[in-house]
């Protein structure tokens, strides 16, 4: 019972994040030092598919982050779930992504399913490096 238990914490531990062929193209990212009015920051160095579907319609899974409310038009999409993410200390910047939505969608503690258009921000550091514009609901993944 207590190898099962073991076994259990160390799989939980190694979660990537949803089965996606989205996430693997954003998380293959370098960063590289620099400096603006502010002082210095790393900069994005986005990989090469990752700049293949800039500009480009994709589906994208994962957990809604709300900025406030229940349903809003902005918020953050969040391949870990929240107990896990990147502002709580799991992952990195590449592991969330700023959606922009034509419509007000609901939050949920269910993964979610949305359509956008991707955009690259490899010079603005008060953004996130990524973000989905135009983005629309597909749906709730159930497993």
């Amino acid at each position: 019972m207590l190898l099962m238990t073991i076994t259990e914490i160390n799989a939980q531990s190694k979660y990537k994040g949803l089965p996606s062929t989205t996430w693997p193209k954003l998380y293959d990212i370098k960063y590289e030092t620099k400096n603006d009015e502010y002082g210095e920051y790393e900069a994005p160095i986005f990989s090469v598919a990752a700049k293949s579907i800039e500009g480009k319609v994709i589906y994208i899974e994962g957990y809604i982050m709300p900025f406030e409310g229940l349903e809003s038009k902005e918020f953050i999409l969040s391949s870990l779930p929240v107990n896990a993410c990147y502002f709580c200390g799991n992952g990195g910047p590449e592991s969330v992504i700023q959606i922009k939505s034509k419509k007000p969608i609901r939050y949920t503690e269910k993964p979610v399913e949305l359509k956008g258009m991707l955009r690259l921000n490899p010079d603005n550091p008060e953004e996130l490096i990524y973000s989905l514009v135009e983005t629309e609901f597909s749906g709730i993944l159930e497993f």
